[in-house]
């Protein structure tokens, strides 16, 4: 049962909002959410499975709501409370507008901290060995010879960082930092070295000392991943101590599905293994040399194993088999016998390279510690050796991965081989798990101590188990999951139309885009503010020439994605609408989603295509053909419902405040003429229809 205590400070906030924000209206649709979130971690519906799973529309407060719901629950029961995003807008707004809010109106302190990953500071030893005279150690970090320009800008980042005048967070550096020469000074758990002289001023472990302490911990999706998947409680809190709020929660599948896959290049690899063949030697004899010298051997003999193998799968495979893409994908995730057994071979001696490298590692580190060599020495050693340590991982990951045998039960891994787009004759091998739901379950849900997965969009086609399917969350009553479906408190029969014309010709029609050209004038004509959702953008450029001299005789202002940065895009956007200006914006896909355009900024949303998605990647065709061969149908079971959730997040670009007002069009005749259109059409907000067919 739900304290008292944690009930008086949840009444408690609700007072003081009331006096903290001025016309404050209490929102009947979020009081129910804090009041579910709270008794759902307070196991009142399952003692063991404190899970909420809510779909909350936009204009509900959710943010609000799970800070009423969960803060005073967790602190009163000595818990971490862990706030995960999807991006980096929701996270600033957390840390700059909903935190410092909250903070006013609970009756006690708290403190909270916005975590970053461990890749996003530099590593102090990095960054010093990438400014060393020492010419050999600096050739064996980078993968070819550094400009002149890097090197003058590492070394003002060694300066900045001697004087205090910089906390190696990536994000603090006052110009954009390149990603070759960011890659060469990140912090990695490989080179970090507790004991070390240089560990004590370690940003990023400064930084955890921070996280430790802190009430309330906002990360995001990856974090979160890369977190479980070395075991929980290495980054962040333990799982069993933290109440997880997983916000825009339709994003971590996707997130989990890319931690836990792997590629690795069979050239490029045979390249960086015979470096590491070459100066071995001289990390054993730093390590004490009679010590070290049977894992310099190991390191030595299984290189020898692997730099051939890898040479020789890349010309053994057969060139026919690459699609017009360039990739080669192994059908049901099954191998050729040949690749099979190379996979074997290449698991163990990447394996047995990186356990004798470690050894090593240890060796040396001990050394260091005793000062039986020169500190300095010790340290470079080990932040190169911390190079091949995360690379040799990663080669260990590939080939383990790909001798894994496919198991009767679940989905396959799809697997699959593609053209390097770097190195001429070189190949990626690359594997996939098509289904991460058991894994997010054995490694997250099950171990929290409480869990709150919430977004605008989680249905699809009005239900929850699409989405379940793929986060694995039991939908079962049993197993006592809570779930929600709060509808936004908009009022979208009298602010809203939904308009479907009558056209002639379907998106998949070889005319459609000149059809497109000829009919978007019309709905574009009288607008003052517009934006155009296509499904390419392919498309979106051929429509966008063709418009253009229209555009500039009726003095209307096209914007459109990836001409100029997003953000300077939505500025010109806002500042066209200010001054009375027609303005259009033509996007993509990812405008569909994240684009606040309250009030005037968006009166017009039109949406070109249902947004399908063709499965074109290795892991979506290895995908569909895995439910093909269960006796499934891809299309309804993945295409579909993805498309409702798309279409949702595209439909709901348009009201984003409770006085807004507009019309959406879509101009696909499918979501009246098909019959699974009609199940799109329903799962949409209940906009005044306007369908102009006969």
């Amino acid at each position: 049962m739900l304290h008292n205590t944690i009930k008086s400070d949840i009444k408690q906030c609700y007072t003081n909002l009331s006096h903290q924000l001025d016309n404050f209206i209490p929102r009947r649709a979020q009081n129910y959410l804090v009041a579910e979130i709270a008794k759902t971690l307070a196991g009142e519906y399952h003692k063991k499975n404190r899970v909420l799973v809510a779909e909350a529309g936009t204009g509900i407060g959710k943010s609000l709501a799970y800070l009423i719901g969960g803060i005073p629950f967790a602190l009163f029961n000595n818990k971490k409370l862990l706030i995960s995003t999807a991006t980096v807008a929701l996270q600033e707004q957390l840390i700059t507008k909903d935190l410092p809010l909250f903070n006013q109106i609970f009756p006690r302190e708290f403190s909270f901290i916005l975590a970053k990953g461990r890749q996003r500071y530099c590593c102090n030893h990095k960054l010093e060995a990438s400014c060393s005279t020492d010419s050999e150690l600096q050739l064996g970090m980078w993968e070819e010879k550094p400009k002149k320009s890097d090197l003058d800008l590492l070394k003002r980042m060694l300066k900045a960082t001697g004087q205090n005048k910089w906390d190696g967070d990536r994000d603090s550096w006052p110009t954009t930092i390149p990603d070759k020469v960011w890659q060469q000074i990140m912090a990695d758990k490989h080179s970090c070295h507790a004991g070390m002289p240089k560990h004590r001023s370690c940003p990023f472990a400064k930084a955890r000392e921070h996280l430790d302490k802190a009430d309330v911990i906002v990360a995001n999706h990856a974090l979160l991943m890369a977190d479980i998947e070395l075991g929980g409680g290495v980054i962040l809190p333990e799982p069993e101590q933290t109440i997880y709020v997983i916000d825009e929660a339709h994003h971590l599948p996707r997130v989990a599905r890319d931690f836990s896959s792997a590629a690795s290049s069979l050239k490029g690899a045979a390249t960086w293994l015979e470096k590491l063949n070459q100066i071995v030697s001289k990390f054993a004899e730093l390590a004490d040399y009679q010590k070290a010298n049977r894992f310099q051997n190991a390191i030595q003999d299984n290189i020898q194993h692997l730099v051939p193998t890898l040479n020789q799968i890349a010309n053994n495979i057969d060139s026919s088999k690459f699609n017009k893409d360039g990739v080669y994908r192994f059908e049901h995730g099954e191998l050729p016998a040949w690749l099979e057994e190379e996979a074997k071979g290449c698991k163990e001696a990447s394996k047995k390279t990186l356990q004798s490298l470690g050894k090593i590692q240890d060796l040396i580190t001990e050394r260091t510690k005793e000062n039986a060599i020169i500190p300095r020495l010790g340290e470079q050693a080990l932040t190169e050796i911390g190079f091949y340590l995360q690379r040799l991982e990663n080669l260990e990951k590939v080939w383990s991965l790909m001798a894994q045998p496919n198991h009767k039960k679940g989905a396959p891994l799809a697997r699959w081989i593609e053209k390097s787009p770097e190195r001429e004759n070189d190949y990626i091998i690359e594997v996939s798990p098509l289904e991460v739901g058991y894994r997010l379950d054995q490694l997250l849900w099950s171990r929290a101590a409480g869990a709150i997965l919430v977004s605008a969009t989680l249905r699809a086609l009005n239900q929850f188990t699409f989405f379940c399917r793929q986060a694995g969350i039991s939908e079962s009553e049993t197993e006592g999951t809570r779930f929600l479906a709060l509808a936004s408190p908009f009022d979208y029969q009298n602010n809203a139309r939904l308009v479907i014309p009558d056209l002639k010709l379907e998106p998949q029609a070889e005319k459609f885009t000149d059809l497109l050209i000829e009919v978007l004038p019309e709905y574009l004509e009288g607008e003052t503010a517009s934006l155009v959702l296509f499904s390419s953008y392919w498309q979106m450029n051929k429509v966008t020439e063709a418009l253009r001299p229209l555009a500039k005789k009726n003095k209307w202002q096209l914007l459109v994605q990836g001409e100029q940065s997003r953000n300077e895009t939505l500025k010109k956007h806002k500042e066209n609408c200010k001054n009375g200006i027609p303005s259009i914006l033509f996007g993509t896909g990812s405008f569909s989603e994240g684009l606040d355009l309250p009030g005037d900024l968006l009166k017009n949303l039109i949406i070109t295509k249902i947004p399908f998605a063709v499965p074109t990647s290795p892991v979506e065709e290895a995908h569909a053909e895995y439910i093909e061969s269960k006796g499934g149908n891809p299309f309804l079971q993945i295409s579909v419902p993805e498309a409702s959730k798309k279409l949702i997040q595209s439909v709901g670009r348009l009201l984003r405040k409770e006085r807004d007002s507009g019309r959406v069009v879509i101009l696909d005749r499918r979501i009246i003429n098909r019959r699974y259109g009609k199940a799109l059409l329903d799962s949409l907000p209940p906009f005044k229809r306007v369908i102009e067919y006969n």
